[in-house]
């Protein structure tokens, strides 16, 4: 495949030759400048999650304009959350991938699962690197190829000229848009659901840093995050603090699905999420992209998401009222039938 350089993760060189000394020490410059960089940027968003978990806590609530629904009309059928044999034999494809967020796994897609195997349909969630039950540790995770990995060795095994409809949640919109990149032939639809659906050049962190603003940034919380190749290198993965993920990720979430989250989720590998993406119009932008807004979102703030769409439209955008960052969990039906809808456009 033409761009499969790209797709793969990358293997360090050895030995590096004695006559470039001088470029070396340049590049040594360039590279300490990097680490301080990428920590700083790590400390700044421990700190947004601490302020906004502090301001979120509790029974306040965000005005935000407009909740109204850009929804087609379905057959009733699909509008019930239900698809007849015709309807079925009608769509490109029956089958989807699941891709998780930040901290998640393919654990947290387990209500979406359920619905769409009950209308018929080929769910599939799979554990990024480092995630879930995969076992490797967030720490080693270096790149977006490799962060990506699993599903993009999914989408290569796929047989012949089958096609899956991508689903990506917050951070695996990266994720999604790394894939569509690499095997646009493989995919029918991308579907981002308050996802980092990020620009040619862009940084997955870029677009929670929008989130930011001018915030100091204290050692103090270093804490949270991970130095896997030592303390005078930069981080490697941030952990997720229960208390904030409530506040901020599970907010409309029920109880019995925050306690699952606050067991599972995992730490976050930085690297992947401060990786500038390589998206080109005639792979990337051959997918039709659809995106899903959640109107109480607190990591991803509805205006965030509608700049998102702004910079690069969809072919298609819905809302979701009184859903949180995590509609899986606090909307499931509602985001269900809108992934049938989805399915069913031609």
């Amino acid at each position: 495949m033409g761009n499969s350089l790209t797709c793969l993760p990358k293997k360090g060189a050895r030995g590096a030759s004695r006559t470039g000394s001088k470029r070396s020490q340049r590049s040594g410059r360039n590279t300490a400048s990097e680490e301080e960089m990428i920590h700083r940027q790590a400390l700044a968003m421990i700190l947004q999650q601490n302020q906004l978990s502090q301001r979120f806590d509790g029974s306040m609530s965000r005005r935000i304009g407009s909740t109204s629904s850009r929804r087609k009309n379905l057959s009733e059928s699909a509008t019930n959350g239900k698809l007849t044999a015709e309807l079925i034999g009608n769509m490109e494809t029956k089958k989807f991938v699941l891709v998780h967020g930040e901290g998640f796994g393919a654990w947290c897609w387990y209500k979406i699962i359920s619905l769409l195997e009950e209308a018929g349909l080929q769910p599939v969630a799979v554990d990024l690197k480092g995630s879930g039950i995969d076992h490797t540790d967030p720490n080693s995770v270096t790149t977006m190829a490799e962060y990506a990995k699993p599903l993009l060795d999914y989408l290569q095994n796929l047989p012949g000229d089958e096609k899956v409809i991508l689903v990506g949640h917050s951070f695996g919109g990266a994720c999604v848009s790394h894939a569509m990149e690499c095997f646009p032939e493989k995919i029918s639809k991308a579907v981002f659901v308050a996802a980092t659906m990020v620009s040619d050049g862009q940084r997955p962190f870029d677009v929670f840093s929008q989130e930011l603003g001018g915030t100091e940034m204290f050692l103090k919380e270093s804490q949270l995050v991970s130095y896997g190749n030592g303390g005078d290198r930069s981080p490697t993965s941030f952990a997720l603090d229960k208390q904030h993920v409530k506040a901020l990720y599970l907010n409309n979430t029920p109880p019995k699905d925050m306690a699952l989250a606050a067991a599972a989720m995992r730490a976050v590998p930085l690297r992947p999420m401060m990786e500038r993406v390589v998206l080109t119009g005639h792979r990337y932008g051959k997918v039709r992209r659809y995106f899903v807004q959640t109107m109480e979102d607190r990591v991803l703030s509805p205006d965030t998401q509608e700049r998102l769409v702004r910079v690069s439209p969809p072919q298609g955008v819905y809302k979701i009222k009184a859903a949180d960052h995590c509609p899986f969990f606090s909307k499931p039906q509602a985001l269900h039938k809108i992934l049938l809808e989805i399915a069913l456009l031609t």
